[in-house]
């Protein structure tokens, strides 16, 4: 599975559910069109040190807490020396605040679904039911160490300190989330 950017880059998108992108590898636990099917716990089916960048958008939350060091560490391994991982997450210290200010517009939950503040704040935590991990930058940022990246930077959303600037193409949920850019 080659899948060589315009840039003459090998990207992966893993986690990418139903949002396949052109020129990645994108990469999901489930099937679909355009996407290389397995489960990273099982391993990645891509040679070692053969991709420019990574990034996963809300995909590693999904995953148990004693799941994130080897999730990291195979998105680790199939990266070249100096890749970078990025990855959007869903921030719990935004939401706090939000929630302690009082804010219902931040959450992305209808009130159809929950009208409470707080059933907000708690569906929008556990996304409904797909989220299994938390994330604050702390967290994130020890994880990352600790499966062997020499350096990681805190961004924003659409900012990169990676040499490959189009690596911010797949960020979303800008309101919801924090970034984070990890290099091998």
């Amino acid at each position: 599975m080659s899948s060589i950017g315009s840039e003459g880059v090998r990207r992966l998108n893993w986690g990418c559910g139903d949002w396949v992108e052109p020129g990645w590898i994108n990469s999901d636990v489930k099937e679909g069109q355009g996407v290389l099917a397995c489960d990273i716990r099982a391993g990645l089916p891509i040679e070692s040190d053969s991709v420019d960048y990574a990034v996963s958008i809300h995909a590693l939350p999904e995953l148990h807490y004693t799941e994130q060091v080897i999730a990291l560490g195979e998105l680790r391994r199939v990266l070249k020396p100096g890749g970078t991982l990025r990855l959007g997450l869903p921030d719990l210290e935004r939401a706090v605040d939000a929630y302690k200010r009082g804010d219902r517009d931040y959450f992305a939950v209808p009130d159809d679904e929950m009208a409470s503040l707080g059933g907000k704040l708690v569906a929008q935590l556990v996304w409904f039911g797909y989220s299994r991990t938390l994330f604050v930058r702390d967290f994130i940022e020890e994880l990352l160490l600790k499966v062997g990246f020499a350096k990681v930077y805190h961004v924003h959303f659409k900012e990169t300190r990676s040499r490959h600037r189009e690596i911010i193409a797949l960020d979303n949920r800008e309101a919801e989330s924090l970034f984070v850019e990890a290099v091998k």
